[in-house]
Protein backbone atom coordinates (compact mmCIF):
# COMPACT_ATOMS: atom_id res chain seq x y z
CA UNK A 1 0.00 0.00 0.00
CA UNK A 2 2.50 2.51 1.10
CA UNK A 3 4.75 1.74 -2.19
CA UNK A 4 1.62 1.90 -4.60
CA UNK A 5 0.85 5.88 -2.85
CA UNK A 6 4.76 7.06 -3.24
CA UNK A 7 4.89 8.83 -6.57
CA UNK A 8 7.13 8.17 -9.18
CA UNK A 9 10.07 10.19 -10.00
CA UNK A 10 8.46 11.49 -13.37
CA UNK A 11 4.97 11.89 -11.84
CA UNK A 12 6.56 14.93 -9.84
CA UNK A 13 4.38 18.02 -10.66
CA UNK A 14 7.98 19.82 -11.02
CA UNK A 15 8.80 17.36 -13.71
CA UNK A 16 5.36 17.71 -15.08
CA UNK A 17 5.02 21.17 -15.38
CA UNK A 18 8.47 21.30 -17.03
CA UNK A 19 7.86 18.41 -19.70
CA UNK A 20 4.26 20.62 -19.71
CA UNK A 21 6.21 24.39 -20.64
CA UNK A 22 8.79 23.18 -22.46
CA UNK A 23 7.41 22.30 -25.52
CA UNK A 24 5.72 25.60 -26.25
CA UNK A 25 8.73 28.05 -24.84
CA UNK A 26 10.85 27.44 -27.65
CA UNK A 27 8.81 28.96 -30.58
CA UNK A 28 8.73 32.12 -28.48
CA UNK A 29 12.40 31.85 -27.42
CA UNK A 30 12.91 32.34 -31.39
CA UNK A 31 10.65 35.14 -31.41
CA UNK A 32 12.51 37.30 -28.89
CA UNK A 33 15.64 36.43 -30.11
CA UNK A 34 14.45 37.75 -33.49
CA UNK A 35 13.05 40.76 -32.14
CA UNK A 36 16.29 41.75 -30.24
CA UNK A 37 18.40 40.85 -33.48
CA UNK A 38 15.85 43.23 -34.95
CA UNK A 39 15.85 45.95 -32.49
CA UNK A 40 20.12 45.55 -32.94
CA UNK A 41 19.79 46.06 -36.33
CA UNK A 42 17.72 49.09 -35.93
CA UNK A 43 20.02 50.67 -33.63
CA UNK A 44 23.08 49.66 -35.23
CA UNK A 45 21.37 51.61 -38.80
CA UNK A 46 20.27 54.24 -36.64
CA UNK A 47 23.48 54.95 -35.35
CA UNK A 48 25.20 55.05 -39.04
CA UNK A 49 22.62 57.30 -40.33
CA UNK A 50 23.81 59.62 -37.29
CA UNK A 51 27.35 59.46 -37.98
CA UNK A 52 26.73 59.72 -41.41
CA UNK A 53 24.42 62.91 -40.82
CA UNK A 54 27.58 64.35 -38.78
CA UNK A 55 30.37 63.61 -40.84
CA UNK A 56 28.77 65.73 -43.75
CA UNK A 57 28.16 68.49 -41.38
CA UNK A 58 31.72 67.94 -40.65
CA UNK A 59 32.66 68.39 -44.14
CA UNK A 60 30.45 71.52 -44.53
CA UNK A 61 32.33 72.95 -41.94
CA UNK A 62 36.03 72.24 -43.77
CA UNK A 63 34.66 73.37 -47.06
CA UNK A 64 33.45 76.76 -45.48
CA UNK A 65 36.48 77.40 -43.48
CA UNK A 66 38.73 77.85 -46.22
CA UNK A 67 36.25 80.50 -48.07
CA UNK A 68 36.62 82.93 -44.66
CA UNK A 69 39.98 82.45 -44.52
CA UNK A 70 40.56 83.19 -48.12
CA UNK A 71 38.49 86.47 -47.36
CA UNK A 72 40.03 87.44 -44.63
CA UNK A 73 43.21 87.25 -46.36
CA UNK A 74 42.22 89.14 -49.13
CA UNK A 75 40.92 91.91 -47.08
CA UNK A 76 44.44 93.38 -45.82
CA UNK A 77 46.12 93.02 -49.45
CA UNK A 78 43.06 94.21 -51.26
CA UNK A 79 40.44 96.65 -49.79
CA UNK A 80 43.15 97.53 -46.98
CA UNK A 81 46.11 97.46 -48.79
CA UNK A 82 44.30 99.70 -51.32
CA UNK A 83 42.77 102.25 -48.16
CA UNK A 84 46.01 102.62 -46.89
CA UNK A 85 48.08 103.20 -50.24
CA UNK A 86 45.84 105.00 -52.12
CA UNK A 87 47.08 108.43 -50.41
CA UNK A 88 50.59 107.88 -50.63
CA UNK A 89 50.37 106.73 -54.49
CA UNK A 90 47.65 108.70 -56.15
CA UNK A 91 47.71 112.72 -56.30
CA UNK A 92 48.76 112.85 -52.75
CA UNK A 93 51.33 111.14 -52.83
CA UNK A 94 52.66 113.10 -56.20
CA UNK A 95 51.60 116.62 -54.04
CA UNK A 96 53.75 115.70 -51.20
CA UNK A 97 56.78 114.54 -53.05
CA UNK A 98 56.16 118.02 -55.26
CA UNK A 99 55.27 120.39 -52.17
CA UNK A 100 58.52 122.82 -51.28
CA UNK A 101 59.99 122.76 -55.12
CA UNK A 102 60.30 125.57 -56.98
CA UNK A 103 57.09 126.44 -59.07
CA UNK A 104 54.60 124.71 -56.92
CA UNK A 105 52.55 125.97 -53.99
CA UNK A 106 50.92 124.16 -50.91
CA UNK A 107 47.59 126.30 -50.10
CA UNK A 108 47.01 127.77 -46.83
CA UNK A 109 43.97 129.10 -44.71
CA UNK A 110 41.88 131.50 -46.29
CA UNK A 111 43.51 131.15 -49.72
CA UNK A 112 41.80 131.25 -53.39
CA UNK A 113 42.95 130.79 -56.67
CA UNK A 114 42.67 134.48 -57.51
CA UNK A 115 44.65 135.63 -54.64
CA UNK A 116 47.35 132.37 -55.21
CA UNK A 117 47.61 133.61 -59.02
CA UNK A 118 47.84 137.36 -57.74
CA UNK A 119 50.79 136.61 -55.24
CA UNK A 120 52.90 133.90 -58.16
CA UNK A 121 51.62 136.14 -61.16
CA UNK A 122 49.90 133.93 -63.18
CA UNK A 123 46.37 133.98 -64.46
CA UNK A 124 43.64 131.96 -62.00
CA UNK A 125 42.55 130.48 -64.73
CA UNK A 126 45.72 129.10 -66.03
CA UNK A 127 46.26 127.73 -62.48
CA UNK A 128 43.57 126.14 -62.41
CA UNK A 129 43.69 124.06 -66.14
CA UNK A 130 47.48 123.24 -64.69
CA UNK A 131 46.38 121.41 -62.28
CA UNK A 132 43.34 120.24 -63.92
CA UNK A 133 40.69 121.80 -61.27
CA UNK A 134 37.23 121.64 -62.53
CA UNK A 135 35.80 123.89 -59.76
CA UNK A 136 37.57 126.78 -58.84
CA UNK A 137 36.44 126.98 -55.16
CA UNK A 138 37.17 123.60 -54.16
CA UNK A 139 40.48 123.86 -53.28
CA UNK A 140 42.00 122.49 -50.05
CA UNK A 141 44.31 124.10 -47.37
CA UNK A 142 47.53 121.50 -47.79
CA UNK A 143 46.67 121.11 -51.49
CA UNK A 144 50.02 121.18 -53.68
CA UNK A 145 49.72 123.33 -56.62
CA UNK A 146 51.65 124.26 -59.59
CA UNK A 147 52.16 128.00 -60.35
CA UNK A 148 54.41 127.33 -63.29
CA UNK A 149 53.87 126.66 -66.57
CA UNK A 150 54.72 123.12 -67.13
CA UNK A 151 58.35 123.87 -68.60
CA UNK A 152 59.80 125.59 -65.72
CA UNK A 153 57.56 123.80 -62.87
CA UNK A 154 60.22 121.90 -60.61
CA UNK A 155 62.56 123.57 -62.41
CA UNK A 156 64.47 126.62 -60.82
CA UNK A 157 63.03 130.28 -61.62
CA UNK A 158 65.31 132.78 -63.36
CA UNK A 159 64.99 134.95 -60.18
CA UNK A 160 65.27 132.07 -57.36
CA UNK A 161 65.44 134.57 -54.67
CA UNK A 162 61.70 135.85 -55.52
CA UNK A 163 60.48 132.31 -56.31
CA UNK A 164 60.70 130.75 -53.14
CA UNK A 165 59.84 133.64 -51.37
CA UNK A 166 56.46 133.48 -53.40
CA UNK A 167 54.82 130.41 -51.23
CA UNK A 168 55.92 132.26 -48.05
CA UNK A 169 53.67 135.66 -48.98
CA UNK A 170 50.95 136.59 -46.26
CA UNK A 171 48.19 135.06 -46.66
CA UNK A 172 46.05 138.00 -46.61
CA UNK A 173 48.30 140.23 -49.08
CA UNK A 174 47.39 143.29 -50.00
CA UNK A 175 44.97 146.33 -48.43
CA UNK A 176 43.59 144.67 -44.95
CA UNK A 177 41.33 145.94 -42.19
CA UNK A 178 44.81 146.63 -40.09
CA UNK A 179 46.32 148.41 -43.27
CA UNK A 180 43.77 151.07 -43.93
CA UNK A 181 43.93 153.98 -41.73
CA UNK A 182 41.59 155.00 -39.64
CA UNK A 183 39.40 157.86 -41.10
CA UNK A 184 40.14 161.63 -40.12
CA UNK A 185 37.78 164.99 -40.15
CA UNK A 186 37.86 166.10 -43.75
CA UNK A 187 39.69 165.38 -46.97
CA UNK A 188 42.70 162.79 -45.96
CA UNK A 189 45.77 164.38 -45.88
CA UNK A 190 48.13 163.36 -49.02
CA UNK A 191 51.01 161.64 -47.94
CA UNK A 192 54.46 162.85 -49.30
CA UNK A 193 55.79 159.54 -51.40
CA UNK A 194 59.35 158.11 -50.33
CA UNK A 195 61.82 159.18 -52.35
CA UNK A 196 63.32 156.06 -53.64
CA UNK A 197 65.76 155.04 -56.40
CA UNK A 198 63.64 154.64 -59.58
CA UNK A 199 63.99 151.29 -60.98
CA UNK A 200 66.17 150.92 -64.36
CA UNK A 201 63.28 149.66 -67.00
CA UNK A 202 64.69 146.66 -68.56
CA UNK A 203 63.90 145.56 -72.61
CA UNK A 204 60.06 144.56 -72.93
CA UNK A 205 59.26 145.43 -69.55
CA UNK A 206 56.02 148.05 -69.14
CA UNK A 207 56.02 151.33 -70.06
CA UNK A 208 54.02 152.82 -66.99
CA UNK A 209 51.39 155.47 -66.33
CA UNK A 210 49.39 156.61 -63.09
CA UNK A 211 45.98 154.93 -62.48
CA UNK A 212 44.39 157.64 -60.89
CA UNK A 213 45.25 161.49 -60.50
CA UNK A 214 44.39 162.04 -57.00
CA UNK A 215 46.73 162.51 -54.48
CA UNK A 216 48.56 159.02 -52.64
CA UNK A 217 46.92 159.07 -48.99
CA UNK A 218 49.08 155.65 -47.95
CA UNK A 219 52.43 154.99 -49.37
CA UNK A 220 54.02 151.27 -50.09
CA UNK A 221 54.51 149.16 -46.60
CA UNK A 222 56.24 145.94 -46.95
CA UNK A 223 54.36 144.42 -44.38
CA UNK A 224 50.88 146.75 -44.02
CA UNK A 225 50.14 148.02 -47.14
CA UNK A 226 51.34 146.17 -50.43
CA UNK A 227 50.50 149.21 -53.04
CA UNK A 228 49.77 152.68 -53.27
CA UNK A 229 46.41 154.39 -51.78
CA UNK A 230 45.34 157.25 -54.22
CA UNK A 231 42.33 159.58 -53.29
CA UNK A 232 39.64 160.67 -55.14
CA UNK A 233 35.86 160.85 -55.60
CA UNK A 234 33.32 158.28 -56.15
CA UNK A 235 33.30 157.54 -60.07
CA UNK A 236 36.57 159.04 -60.73
CA UNK A 237 38.21 157.17 -63.69
CA UNK A 238 40.54 154.55 -63.04
CA UNK A 239 43.17 154.01 -65.83
CA UNK A 240 45.31 150.79 -66.66
CA UNK A 241 48.96 151.81 -65.70
CA UNK A 242 49.93 149.62 -69.19
CA UNK A 243 49.06 147.72 -72.06
CA UNK A 244 47.82 144.38 -71.16
CA UNK A 245 45.05 141.70 -70.33
CA UNK A 246 42.72 141.81 -67.96
CA UNK A 247 43.25 138.39 -66.03
CA UNK A 248 40.47 138.83 -63.06
CA UNK A 249 37.55 141.55 -63.13
CA UNK A 250 35.61 140.34 -60.38
CA UNK A 251 34.84 141.05 -56.15
CA UNK A 252 36.00 137.20 -54.71
CA UNK A 253 39.12 139.28 -52.94
CA UNK A 254 38.27 139.80 -49.47
CA UNK A 255 39.75 143.01 -48.98
CA UNK A 256 39.94 144.14 -52.35
CA UNK A 257 36.13 144.50 -53.14
CA UNK A 258 35.68 145.20 -56.91
CA UNK A 259 39.25 144.48 -58.43
CA UNK A 260 40.51 144.24 -62.05
CA UNK A 261 44.10 142.32 -62.30
CA UNK A 262 46.21 143.23 -65.62
CA UNK A 263 48.57 141.12 -66.54
CA UNK A 264 51.35 142.80 -68.65
CA UNK A 265 53.76 140.24 -69.46
CA UNK A 266 55.74 137.09 -67.57
CA UNK A 267 56.98 139.53 -65.29
CA UNK A 268 54.45 141.66 -63.95
CA UNK A 269 51.00 142.29 -62.99
CA UNK A 270 49.07 145.14 -61.88
CA UNK A 271 45.73 145.37 -59.40
CA UNK A 272 43.08 148.15 -58.73
CA UNK A 273 41.13 147.85 -55.61
CA UNK A 274 38.12 149.10 -54.13
CA UNK A 275 36.24 150.01 -57.55
CA UNK A 276 32.75 151.52 -57.79
CA UNK A 277 32.28 149.93 -61.52
CA UNK A 278 34.05 147.44 -63.52
CA UNK A 279 34.23 148.55 -66.92
CA UNK A 280 36.35 145.59 -68.49
CA UNK A 281 36.09 141.66 -68.41
CA UNK A 282 38.23 138.98 -67.91
CA UNK A 283 40.64 138.22 -71.17
CA UNK A 284 39.77 141.74 -72.64
CA UNK A 285 42.95 143.35 -74.11
CA UNK A 286 43.55 146.62 -72.80
CA UNK A 287 45.83 149.41 -73.98
CA UNK A 288 48.08 152.13 -71.47
CA UNK A 289 45.73 154.88 -69.97
CA UNK A 290 42.67 153.23 -70.69
CA UNK A 291 39.57 153.58 -68.37
CA UNK A 292 38.96 149.97 -66.87
CA UNK A 293 37.49 151.17 -63.61
CA UNK A 294 35.84 153.64 -61.63
CA UNK A 295 36.55 154.62 -57.97
CA UNK A 296 34.90 153.70 -55.02
CA UNK A 297 34.52 152.27 -51.89
CA UNK A 298 33.49 148.67 -51.95
CA UNK A 299 35.33 146.73 -49.47
CA UNK A 300 37.42 149.84 -47.73
CA UNK A 301 36.56 152.62 -45.07
CA UNK A 302 36.91 155.68 -48.01
CA UNK A 303 36.72 156.77 -51.80
CA UNK A 304 40.27 155.53 -52.68
CA UNK A 305 41.98 153.73 -55.55
CA UNK A 306 44.71 150.55 -53.56
CA UNK A 307 47.12 150.30 -56.78
CA UNK A 308 49.34 147.62 -56.59
CA UNK A 309 52.73 146.33 -58.89
CA UNK A 310 53.26 142.30 -59.12
CA UNK A 311 56.50 141.68 -60.26
CA UNK A 312 56.69 137.51 -60.27
CA UNK A 313 54.36 137.60 -57.93
CA UNK A 314 55.78 139.55 -55.25
CA UNK A 315 54.42 143.06 -54.52
CA UNK A 316 57.03 145.95 -55.09
CA UNK A 317 56.32 149.73 -54.80
CA UNK A 318 54.60 151.26 -57.69
CA UNK A 319 56.60 154.72 -56.92
CA UNK A 320 59.84 153.33 -58.18
CA UNK A 321 57.96 152.53 -61.67
CA UNK A 322 55.40 155.29 -62.27
CA UNK A 323 56.77 158.25 -63.85
CA UNK A 324 57.57 161.33 -61.36
CA UNK A 325 54.64 163.80 -61.47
Amino acid sequence: MTARLSPRPTEHPLHAGLSLTSAPAGPMVARMLALMVALMLAVLLAGCAGSAKRTVVVEDRSVARPTATASTAKAPGAEGGAATTAPSGGPAGDAVSNAGKPGYYTVKPGDTLVRIGLDHGQNWRDIARWNQIENPNLIEVGQVLRVRPEAVAGRPSPRPDRAAAAPSAPATPGVSPQSVPAPSAGAPAPVAVPSTAAVEPAAGDPNWAWPASGPVVQGFDEQRNKGLDIAGKAGDPVLAAADGRVVYAGSALRGYGNLVILKHNGTFLSAYAHNQTLLVKEDQPVKRGQKIAEMGSTDAERVQLHFEIRRDGKPVDPARYLPAR
